[in-house]
């Protein structure tokens, strides 16, 4: 019997994304650009939370946003309403993650000379999204109250690839049977170096300790610029 050649294709659309990835990475450092990935699943508050952190920080660095989704211009419309900073809609044609050339597409629409932070985000999903590397300096999720405290078992990628994980809208706390050391333990055994924050993007509460986490990270990327 002839041999059949197989094709890891899954292996080689990784491996090049990730080359393009790095290299993006590269020229973002080179402009001082931070570049921020905000995941989560639909629904969890991402826009909202958004809103209370731009308007928090939009006067101490500037800030544009790029908004995934496989169709619309709803979130890309409220963000710009509501904070005033540039706000661009990325369609994925169907595609439920953006990686880093569809990344850098949407960079290309900005003027990244009148721009220090750039939040991408990406679209509502905790598989595809956590697989595809897009070039961002840092990834944040957000987990809501209502979603469970045991998503970090059921998608351990997700979780595992972030540096920030948002405990979003902990006013319903007590109406949910959610247990946060619970939620934290798990996330922690997926990845012990995440920093958990809990938040309320509905009354803002936590939402400060995220922003005064992110002005330092972006102030040490563009030290780091300097050194470049």
């Amino acid at each position: 019997m002839d041999e059949v050649k197989v094709i890891e294709i899954k292996k080689s659309v990784f491996a090049e994304n990730e080359k393009d990835a790095d290299a993006l990475r590269q020229e973002l450092k080179s402009k001082g650009v931070f570049l921020l990935n905000l995941m989560s699943s639909p629904g969890s508050g991402k826009t909202t939370t958004l809103i209370q952190l731009i308007n928090k920080i939009k006067d101490k660095v500037r800030i544009a946003v790029m908004e995934a989704d496989i169709d619309s211009d709803v979130d890309a419309v409220k963000i710009k309403k509501a904070t005033g900073v540039p706000s661009i809609q990325l369609h994925t044609g169907g595609m439920c993650h953006l990686d880093a050339e569809m990344t850098r597409q949407g960079l290309d629409n900005l003027n990244l000379n009148e721009v220090d932070l750039v939040i991408l985000e990406n679209v509502g999903n905790l598989v595809c999204p956590a697989e595809f590397d897009t070039g961002s300096c840092c990834n944040v999720m957000i987990l809501s109250v209502p979603e469970g405290d045991d998503k970090a078992l059921k998608y351990p990628l997700m979780f595992s690839v972030c540096d920030v994980v948002l405990i979003n809208k902990i006013d319903i706390l007590p109406y949910f049977d959610f247990d946060m050391e619970k939620c934290s333990k798990n996330i922690h055994e997926r990845n012990p170096q995440a920093i958990i924050i809990p938040i309320s993007a509905k009354t803002g509460e936590g939402v400060n300790v995220f922003a005064d986490w992110l002005l330092h990270e972006v102030q040490e990327w563009k030290a780091q610029t300097r050194e470049f």
